[in-house]
Formats: C-alpha cells, sequence, structure tokens
C-alpha cells in the first residue's frame, strides 16, 4: 500500500486527491513548482493560467528555498523531489509531488521524507489542482458583486436598470454585466458594443472545464471597464446552459467588481438558480397597478432570497405603499428620464451623463454619491 505523508499504510490515491485540514500560510506569493522537467512544466502551467495564478518555477533545491515556507502551495516534480528532501527544507502544508508518469514506490518514501502531503498524477487530477490553485486567488482576491435584476411587468425597464448599473460601476473598476435573456433586445446592442469582437454565450456554451477570470475578462466585448456578455442575433445558440452559466457567473466575479445580470421574466428553473446566486435580486417596476401587482408576484417567486428589493420608476405610488403592498424594501425610486430612448438607439447605453434620474438611482444601489445636476440640461432630464 502507498506510503503517506503522515504515516505507514495510508492509502495515497492519486486521481482522488484530498486536502489537508492545517490552514495555508497567508502571506500573499505565488505557489512554487519545483522542477526542471520541461514536460511537466508543460502540463503544469496550463493548469496554472486556467486557475489565474502565474507561479514562481524554482528549476534547483536552493532556489525553492527561497519562498518555500511562504508559498501558500508547492508542487514538487520527482525529478527534483530527492535532492529538495536531502536539502531539509522545513515540513510544510499543502506541498505536494506531482508526475507525469506511473510513479515508483520509491517515490512515495521520497515524498515521505518530505513531508509531502500526497503524490499526485497529474493526468488523472488535472481538474484537481486547477481548483487548488483557483483557490488560491479566491482567497486573496474580493468577490465581486454580483447583482440580478428582474422585470416586475413586461416594460417595467429592467434591462435598462442592468445596463445602467453596469455603466455606472464601471467608473469605479472592472463590470460586467450579463445577459441572461435570449429573447431580449442584447445588452452589447443597447451598449454600443455590439460590433465589437469577443465572446458571446455561443462560444461560452461550447466550451468545457473550468473559465479563468482573465480568460473571461479578457475575451469579452468591452467599452473601457465594462464587459459585456450577450447573444449574437443570428439564431445560432439562443439557449442557456447550466454548466457555462455557472462557470460564466464563477470567473465574472472573481475577475470584476461588479457584475450585473439582466434575468428574464421566464419560469426555466435555471434562472431561478442564477438568481439565488446573486448577492442582491432588484425587481424593477412602473408606478403602476399592474407593476405592483407583478412585483408582489416575483417577490413571491423569490421569498427566499436574501437580499431583494424593488427600483421603482414613476412617481404616481409613493415609494412606502409600494413597499407594503410588495412586502419589499424600495432601493430606489426615479422619474422617467428625457431622452433615454435616443441615447440607447445611439449606442450611448442609457446613462448619457452622471446626473439625472437614472444616474441617481444607481448611484444609490451602488452605494456610490451621484454628483448634483449643475446643468439646465441635466436638471431637466
Amino acid at each position: 500500500m502507498p506510503v503517506s505523508a503522515f504515516g505507514e499504510n495510508v492509502p495515497m490515491s492519486r486521481n482522488q486527491p484530498s486536502f489537508r485540514t492545517t490552514s495555508a500560510p497567508t502571506v500573499d506569493v505565488p505557489p512554487l513548482l519545483v522542477t526542471a522537467d520541461e514536460a511537466l512544466l508543460a502540463e503544469l502551467l496550463p493548469l496554472a493560467a486556467a486557475a489565474d495564478v502565474t507561479p514562481t518555477i524554482a528549476r534547483d533545491p536552493l532556489a525553492a528555498l527561497a519562498t518555500w515556507s511562504r508559498a501558500p502551495v508547492v508542487l514538487v516534480g520527482p525529478d527534483l523531489a530527492e535532492v529538495v528532501a536531502e536539502v531539509g527544507p522545513e515540513k510544510r502544508p499543502r506541498t505536494y509531488v506531482v508526475t507525469v508518469r506511473n510513479a515508483p514506490h520509491e517515490l512515495y518514501r521520497t515524498a515521505l521524507k518530505l513531508g509531502a502531503d500526497q503524490v499526485i498524477d497529474v493526468g488523472g487530477s488535472s481538474g484537481w489542482i486547477v481548483d487548488l490553485l483557483a483557490d488560491l486567488t479566491e482567497r486573496r482576491t474580493d468577490r465581486g458583486r454580483v447583482i440580478g435584476v428582474i422585470g416586475g411587468s413586461g416594460g417595467a425597464g429592467a434591462t435598462t436598470l442592468a445596463c445602467a448599473l453596469g455603466q455606472w460601476a464601471a467608473r469605479s473598476g472592472p463590470s460586467v454585466v450579463i445577459d441572461c435573456d435570449p429573447q431580449g433586445p442584447g445588452l452589447d446592442r443597447i451598449l454600443g458594443v455590439e460590433r465589437h469582437e469577443g465572446f458571446r454565450w455561443d462560444a461560452l456554451c461550447q466550451t468545457t472545464g473550468r473559465l479563468s477570470a482573465r480568460a473571461l475578462r479578457d475575451a469579452l466585448p468591452r467599452c473601457g471597464d465594462l464587459g459585456v456578455l450577450s447573444w449574437y442575433v443570428d439564431g445560432r445558440v439562443q439557449t442557456l446552459q447550466a454548466f457555462a452559466v455557472r462557470e460564466a457567473l464563477s470567473a465574472a466575479r472573481r475577475g470584476h467588481r461588479v457584475v450585473v445580470v439582466d434575468l428574464p421574466r421566464s419560469t426555466d428553473p435555471l434562472i431561478d438558480e442564477i438568481a439565488a446566486r446573486c448577492d442582491e435580486l432588484l425587481v424593477a417596476t412602473s408606478a403602476s397597478v399592474v407593476g405592483v401587482a407583478g412585483a408582489a408576484r416575483m417577490r413571491a417567486r423569490f421569498a427566499d432570497h436574501a437580499a431583494p428589493g424593488v427600483v421603482l420608476r414613476g412617481e404616481a405610488f409613493a415609494a412606502a405603499d409600494v413597499q407594503r403592498a410588495v412586502g419589499l424594501p424600495v432601493v430606489a425610486q426615479m422619474r422617467d428620464q428625457r431622452g433615454l430612448a435616443e441615447a440607447v438607439d445611439l449606442g450611448l447605453g442609457p446613462l448619457r451623463h452622471a446626473r439625472g434620474p437614472l444616474a441617481r438611482a444607481v448611484a444609490r444601489i451602488l452605494d456610490d454619491a451621484a454628483p448634483v445636476s449643475t446643468t439646465a440640461e441635466e436638471a431637466a432630464s
């Protein structure tokens, strides 16, 4: 039976690795690859890229000592495992011997001497290695804020609100809007990037495996710091695939400060799952009997969501009355904005400038101070 780093006769599965419970070092340094084997590096470096990390490569034992104790994870190749063990670095958690060939029994004894957790076969554990390295990225960086937007009724302005939230959020850092409605107008068209090169759902629904935050960020059509994940208009892929949505949301959260998801009002269970993955869920509705009734139905549908709220367009009803009728807080109320349709038709997006009712509403939602109107045009909008 293979020998583990904890003692004799403990199974060490190469295809089903497990994590040691001891906490990893918290210093923000890259993972460490200790090997001079180019074939092994050719297997490991693409996995690191998929996890959005750039490891330190040590091709000899002395170079490895420089960050050995501080690296969050150490992967040691069989070519250097024995000589590294002879140098005698301190025992540390999350150290693994990795190989692309069948491991001889002697390698397990070397791993025990080195203090490694396990011997890992890269070919059978590539997904696990990506998850291990990706977990380091998520520990080091703040996870983005995910805001879902859904209409309480037709014509409530949910898509316009989603685009405006994305435009405002991009003023402060990388943000992305995700179009989950294949029958909608297309967020890329509203934001004026429909002719930009980049991935749409069509491409993502044909990929498999883990999607890195960097890969998604670089692949999407962008307008400044705002990325857009939408649909082609020629009728190719027009159905969301659950695996693609999960990967896209996970990568978007890791790679952007704010993620805004435009949700259709369909009864597809996948839409309910996407809404559950959002930190906040906004129900956009109009200040009308139909709009308030629709918002109440959405409230019942998403009754278990932790943080739903209403964004109210129009002033026919007071926010307090809508809140009592729907049973949800009104997080923002705004009057209609003149020139909005024209701005969208011109591909400028719904925010023509940083003032006006819509700008003030999205600034409030994002907890970002909106400037006070100073021009006659903006005051009248």
